[in-house]
């Protein structure tokens, strides 16, 4: 993206997307240090919400606490299907954007009413319905995003949600390493993407993400579908080497988040060579495949392959003269509460 073109700036999208750096480099990590004990005594929680308010901010945070061996046992579900099980054991954050969110709204009302206490709401709306029944809510900082793809939320979301697991583990993040995301954000967000890569995804009949299940790859998968208009979908892991080759055509494209190396010679012989079609790695350094490189922020480059990943999507939806702020069908909130 271009920051001073009136062709990326004229879009709400985009101008949140660049919003992003700094709503990461001023993230405040100690708004939830008192959150984070309580989650700590209760050593359950479960964090729910719908799309992008919960694809990768819970996760992101997920996947950091099991890589740093937490005592803490962390589920995530939609609301729907969490308000079927038994959660009075449980710590509950129910992120809404719209703060009006129905499932989620629902949810919190259940959970008050059979007297649990932890409930935490988080919303991008000073005027929300979650206050009402959550013991606490945060409000992000970020302001309402005007575009119907949520952006420059969803990461303050994952830090809300990470800074959690900071404090447990007595690792917090600090100014330094928020510093540093951002400058990684901003410069992942503003790289030329190669051409070859914008144009075998307007060619594709499919465009495919796939790596960690710690929402990064999903979360694009959804903006795909948002942004470009195109079918995607999200392979976790090695999924793209296990059978989905077989309704695969060479017209498609794979780009894989943070690869497993070791794994690459296999996407090579059954994708690249078996199938046809183009595989595209997104990371920190330069892969045996063509590879968009991003620079190396440590524990928050999740962040940074998210916003290569918008780069990526604005660079295909302009190409495909799609107008970013305007999609045909979806809307901000998905399923508002009325009553």
């Amino acid at each position: 993206m271009n920051t001073t073109d009136e062709k990326y700036t004229k879009y709400a999208l985009t101008r949140e997307m660049l919003e992003t750096a700094d709503v990461v480099r001023n993230f405040n990590p100690q708004q939830t240090e008192s959150i984070a004990k309580t989650i700590a005594a209760v050593g359950r929680l479960m964090l729910t919400g719908e799309g992008s308010s919960r694809i990768f901010p819970a996760k992101n945070m997920i996947r950091k606490a099991m890589v740093g061996g937490l005592d803490l046992q962390i589920a995530t579900d939609g609301s729907r299907q969490t308000a079927t099980y038994d959660l009075s054991k449980f710590a509950t954050f129910a992120a809404s954007n719209s703060g009006r969110t129905k499932e989620v709204v629902k949810l919190l009302q259940k959970l008050k009413a059979e007297g649990i206490s932890a409930l935490y709401g988080l919303t991008a709306k000073e005027d929300n319905l979650l206050e009402e029944y959550a013991t606490e809510t945060l409000v992000l900082t970020c302001g309402w995003e005007n575009a119907v793809a949520a952006t420059k939320s969803v990461a303050e979301q994952a830090l809300i949600y990470q800074s959690i697991i900071g404090h447990i583990s007595s690792l917090p993040l600090t100014t330094d390493a928020l510093a540093k995301a951002a400058d990684a954000i901003d410069a992942a967000m503003t790289m030329e993407i190669d051409p070859a890569f914008v144009k075998a995804a307007c060619d594709a009949n499919t465009i495919y993400f796939a790596g960690y299940n710690d929402g990064v790859a999903e979360e694009l998968t959804l903006k795909t579908n948002e942004i470009t208009r195109k079918k995607s979908d999200f392979l976790e892991g090695t999924y793209a080497a296990h059978g989905i080759e077989e309704v695969m055509d060479a017209s498609d494209v794979v780009f894989v988040i943070e690869p497993f190396i070791e794994e690459l010679p296999k996407f090579q012989e059954v994708l690249v060579e078996g199938v046809g079609l183009k595989v595209v790695c997104i990371a920190t350094e330069q892969t045996q495949m063509p590879t968009i490189v991003v620079p190396d922020a440590g524990e928050l480059n999740p962040y940074v392959f998210l916003a290569a990943g918008w780069n990526l999507l604005v660079e295909i939806g302009l190409t495909l003269s799609i107008d970013l702020d305007k999609p045909e069908r979806a809307r901000k909130v998905g399923n508002e509460f009325e009553g």
